[in-house]
């Protein structure tokens, strides 16, 4: 038995040298998206609907739940790339830029010398999308937000399409949109209008990209609430599994394969939903030189320590740090999802 342990010892080991030994960082950029539900501090902001996420609330957020969270999130992104830290975190659901400094500078992730990108958005709960680079592998040149406003319900409020533009130390722009489309709060049908109205928001916004430079190489990430074959990502974003060089405005889903198959990051009454997505342009897939993406290169980050024992349903499920007003202490609902790029 002792023979046997120290073998499996032994070969694990190889196999950790292995792959740091082959692993070449120069050549490669490790991008994330995380949905970190409800990334809130312990301060009352009063323009916002915040007060769930207060000491004294019903959910009873206290400065130990702010920071086992932290360390939590932090641990996660420290871990989806076992040779470096990724050069590109997009998150959602984060409250403002006091709780990204707080993660940034936590433990795992401090000697990735982030920088951060975020703008309050008008969301009613006060959620945001952000962005964390690492300054030594991307070079920030620009960001804008493009606000969202329902023509047909005016008073609704959410969160802003981010857009980042840097270049990479190859000498080569990225282009980097981060989403959290509007929820299936009210029902799958009722709230698809406003899914497919950002849609049209953020393709417009694509199309100005590519009709300056036909090469741009973009990404999309963020948390759509809407799956690879629902109207607003495979119709009006034209979003899909198809690779077409010559065709620059048709995008291309790395998880679109692994939602079909069963896949997804989100698990809702037993049920699997890919509503993490990662979309990338086809030029990032057919690059002739620099860096680009494998079409089965949309990766699901999971292990055993974020997951949560389903008994009803007999599935791992993601480890939430709340159901309702009840303290499960687990990390987020929601799985994160990553890509790497390679050259």
């Amino acid at each position: 038995m002792r023979f046997h342990l120290f073998a499996i010892f032994i070969l694990y080991s190889f196999s950790i040298f292995a792959q740091n030994k082959f692993y070449q960082a120069d050549n490669t950029f490790t991008v994330v998206f995380y949905n970190v539900e409800n990334l809130f501090d312990t301060i009352d902001n009063p323009n916002t609907i915040d007060e769930q996420f207060l000491p004294q609330s019903n959910k009873k957020w206290n400065t130990g739940r702010y920071e086992k969270k932290i360390n939590d999130l932090s641990r996660v992104i420290s871990s989806i790339n076992i040779n470096e830290l990724p050069e590109i975190v997009g998150l959602c659901e984060v409250e403002n830029k006091s709780v990204l400094k707080d993660l940034s500078n936590s433990r795992f992730l401090k000697k990735g010398n982030y920088g951060i990108v975020h703008e309050d958005s008008p969301d009613a709960r006060g959620i945001d999308v952000a962005l964390l680079y690492r300054k030594d592998e991307f070079k920030y040149i620009k960001h804008n937000i493009y606000r969202i406003h329902f023509n047909f319900e005016p008073e609704t409020t959410t969160r802003d399409i981010l857009y980042i533009k840097g270049s990479l130390n190859s000498g080569e722009s990225l282009h980097i949109f981060v989403n959290h489309w509007s929820s299936r709060r009210e029902g799958q049908e009722v709230s698809e209008p406003k899914r497919v109205y950002i849609a049209k928001v953020l393709r417009a916004k694509v199309d100005s990209v590519l009709s300056k430079d036909k090469k741009a190489k973009i990404i999309i990430m963020g948390d759509f609430n809407d799956e690879p074959t629902n109207k607003s990502i495979h119709e009006v974003l034209n979003a899909s599994n198809n690779i077409h060089p010559k065709n620059i405005f048709e995008l291309y889903n790395l998880m679109f394969d692994k939602s079909v198959n069963g896949q997804g990051t989100y698990n809702y009454r037993g049920n699997w939903n890919m509503l993490d997505n990662l979309i990338v342009s086809q030029t990032l897939l057919k690059a002739k030189k620099g860096y680009r993406v494998s079409p089965d290169g949309g990766m699901i980050f999971k292990k055993r320590w974020m997951m949560y024992d389903n008994v009803k349903t007999g599935q791992f499920t993601p480890s939430k740090t709340y159901g309702g007003p009840n303290y499960y202490g687990g990390i987020s609902d929601h799985f994160p999802v990553y890509l790497i790029l390679r050259k």
